[in-house]
């Protein structure tokens, strides 16, 4: 059972949302401002999981997103936006913000469901490779157990969809990693529409990587690895 946050002022597609989440055993917390949903949040979470409309009365979902990543408790919540906008710059931006998944209305139920198991999953647990021992290449430094990143010995907060992007990264270190096998193992997805996705979160992990960034490759028409020597 996962504590998931919901924040829709549309009365009925918040009621569904309560509704089916209930039936797969979630405990939910529904909201119809982003302020009651934030102060939820921040009081009484942290949630498992957010579910948030871009456009709501009061402040944005993206805002809740940004209030969410910039607090200690709730810095590392998955988030997912809902929202009746499709056009690429909107999702750009919704990633850029560090959500976990874009999900574009109407939707099917069902694929909401599906995508919400995919990311508590992947954010309750870890693979036995990622987890078997810290990573530590040139002045970067990753503590599995704790879910924590260190940079020239200063942390730097990544949310969880990042942090396991770099540690399959790191885990694979040398190797050149497709969009397509990250898609696969990050997002557990292969829809070719979503190479774009890896590479908005490859762009804002290596900006937060600062002086290690460079590490991080880009192989032009291939993917991604990270280079560095222990």
């Amino acid at each position: 059972m996962a504590s998931i946050l919901v924040v829709e002022d549309e009365k009925d597609l918040l009621s569904t949302l309560e509704y089916n989440l209930k039936r797969e055993g979630h405990l939910t917390h529904a909201f119809s401002t982003g302020e009651d949903g934030l102060d939820w949040a921040v009081q009484h979470g942290p949630p498992d999981l957010a579910l948030l409309d871009v456009m709501l009365p009061g402040i944005s979902g993206i805002e809740v997103c940004y209030r969410l990543r910039a607090h200690e408790r709730t810095r590392v919540t998955p988030v997912v936006f809902l929202t009746a906008k499709g056009e690429d710059i909107d999702r750009v931006i919704g990633f850029e913000l560090g959500a976990d998944d874009y999900i574009v209305k109407p939707f099917n139920i069902r694929e909401l469901l599906l995508r919400v198991r995919a990311i508590l999953r992947r954010s309750g647990q870890e693979s036995t490779a990622m987890c078997a021992v810290d990573r530590v290449v040139g002045n970067l430094k990753l503590d599995n157990k704790r879910h924590q990143l260190w940079v020239d010995d200063q942390e730097v907060i990544l949310t969880p969809l990042e942090f396991r992007l770099l540690a399959i990264l790191l885990t694979r270190k040398g190797c050149v990693q497709s969009r397509e096998t990250l898609l696969s193992e990050v997002w557990e997805t292969d829809a070719p529409a979503h190479t774009r996705t890896v590479d908005v979160h490859i762009n804002r992990l290596r900006d937060k990587l600062g002086s290690a960034g460079e590490m991080l490759e880009t192989i032009r028409g291939v993917g991604y690895r990270i280079q560095g020597h222990h």
